[in-house]
């Protein structure tokens, strides 16, 4: 799976939670663009963020 294209990270600039609107952090470990105003993890397979509600993960304040 290395082959697999990584997550370009200037995107994240560019991308915003699809809830709130507000910004997301980028979790390169989980391979999540995170959403902590709302407590969603967003996935990221094969360099494509997907932001779709019903993928997130939920997750803690502490997470």
């Amino acid at each position: 799976m290395s082959d697999a294209p990584g997550f370009d990270r200037h995107m994240l600039e560019a991308l915003v939670c699809p809830v709130t609107h507000g910004p997301l952090s980028y979790d390169a470990e989980r391979q999540e663009l995170v959403s902590k105003t709302i407590g969603l993890a967003f996935p990221i397979r094969s360099g494509i963020p997907i932001m779709l509600v019903d993928e997130a993960r939920q997750i803690k304040a502490d997470d």
